[in-house]
């Protein structure tokens, strides 16, 4: 059998290609490798880098192997022996009574051999949302917007030298040489060696000179051919043609409500932005053209931006139907419905005024669920309150109120946290693709 070495140097970036070929392999077994290791994890710790534990096995490339059952023979040499000849058999030891691996293989108890490395942000984040989407995406409208891609646009005969096209230019260099019957190098050498050999020998006569003129003024006439017929013409060239292609586009407006009145306490409020900030992460990471808007709220609601909706520390009175009917406004002023797709996501204790919650219910089913893909409610209790409240028919007033809703509307979801290790499987639960929940649930 015979075996190649390939001796060539390394190009660069070749550990990178390395690095992205093995994820590709152990991609399962990363992937649950990076969901254990986010269940203690906080939301900034997406900013770092993370060191993770895999199964060896899974680190093991395929390769082909000669099958010992197959029969034939096979000759070993095994370097220190001083216990056998040639003929005798060895027994192969019983897994755990070595000192390979093996589960029993060491002293220290039943462990399995992991292989650790470390992941960038980058592929802990590609790893965390490949399977997560903003449920019922869909084009409601494709609105004219000055956005393009680049795409092949066949060839043309000007551009630039780092685009043209080799294979086009000689094909049509061929094709012009042979249509214009350019003489080929072949036949003047051919003509020049039967004059050298006219040449030789004895004096040539009349008849052997007129012929020799005549084969040179042949040669002479099919170079100049040779020259009026270039090998390589301008008209030749060939450029790879690129032109600006429109892309319809659906957008999509998120809107991001949060209660940070005086029952919201600091913990409640800190896991409601965790939440958001998980969400803000996965919008921004994976949607382009999407609005982010948010809603924060006590007796009264108003939009702010960005760093005052996770940082700032006002507070008050409760009256959670004040955030819908600002999303509402916000809605009709700027959203047109024809034009936007429409998503919520809610996060509060479930406390509010005594007659709110019907008041929010009204608000959700006449006004803001019909032209909502999706709506996602989210409280925040401690885990005393999550012992209390085990049953999702249970809870506080809101809560009941917004079990209605969901009741009516396929779109709504409604989902509780009371610490941070239930934040990442919450998120998840919420924006798994289609397909992978009706697997889920199937």
């Amino acid at each position: 059998m015979a075996n190649f070495i390939d001796r060539r140097l390394n190009p660069k970036g070749k550990s990178l290609a390395n690095r992205q070929r093995f994820i590709r392999r152990a991609r399962a077994e990363i992937k649950e490798a990076v969901q254990k290791s986010l269940k203690d994890r906080t939301v900034s710790d997406f900013a770092k880098d993370q060191k993770i534990s895999i199964p060896t096995k899974s680190t093991k490339e395929p390769r082909f192997r000669l099958d010992p059952s197959a029969g034939g023979e096979n000759e070993r040499v095994l370097p220190g022996n001083k216990d056998f000849v040639e003929g005798d058999q060895i027994k192969k030891p019983r897994q755990g009574e070595g000192q390979g691996r093996g589960k029993d293989a060491s002293t220290s108890g039943d462990f399995e051999d992991d292989f650790s490395f470390t992941l960038s942000q980058d592929e802990i984040l590609d790893i965390f949302f490949e399977d997560l989407e903003l449920p019922n995406l869909v084009k409601t409208a494709l609105k004219e917007i000055k956005v393009y891609s680049w795409r092949r646009a066949g060839f043309t005969t000007s551009g630039s030298p780092t685009q043209i096209n080799l294979v086009r230019t000689m094909r049509n260099s061929f094709g012009r040489r042979l249509a214009m019957r350019r003489p080929k190098e072949e036949e003047i050498d051919a003509l020049r060696e039967r004059v050298t050999a006219l040449r030789c020998g004895a004096t040539p006569d009349a008849e052997k000179r007129e012929l020799i003129a005549e084969l040179e003024e042949e040669i002479a006439r099919l170079e100049h051919r040779r020259k009026w017929v270039p090998f390589l013409d301008p008209v030749d060239v060939r450029f790879n043609a690129f032109e600006q292609q429109p892309i319809p586009t659906s957008q999509a407006v998120m809107f991001c409500l949060m209660d940070v009145s005086g029952s919201m306490g600091e913990r409640e409020k800190d896991l409601a932005k965790r939440f958001f900030m998980l969400l803000h992460l996965f919008l921004r990471r994976r949607y382009e053209r999407l609005d982010v808007v948010f809603i924060r709220h006590t007796h009264d609601a108003q939009e702010v931006d960005e760093h005052t909706f996770f940082y700032s520390r006002q507070s008050g009175g409760t009256i959670v139907s004040t955030a819908l009917e600002e999303m509402k406004k916000i809605v009709a002023e700027r959203y047109a419905t024809g034009e936007w797709n429409i998503y919520a996501a809610q996060a509060s204790d479930g406390y509010t005024q005594t007659g709110d919650a019907s008041r929010c219910v009204d608000l959700l089913n006449q006004d803001l669920m019909p032209i909502c893909q999706y709506y996602a409610y989210i409280e925040i209790l401690d885990e005393r309150e999550m012992e209390v409240f085990s049953s999702d028919e249970s809870g506080a007033e809101l809560w009941r109120a917004y079990r209605t809703v969901a009741k009516q509307w396929k779109n709504f979801a409604t989902k509780r946290i009371a610490k941070p290790q239930d934040i990442f499987p919450v998120f998840r639960e919420l924006f798994a693709k289609e397909t992978a929940a009706a697997e889920a649930k199937a």
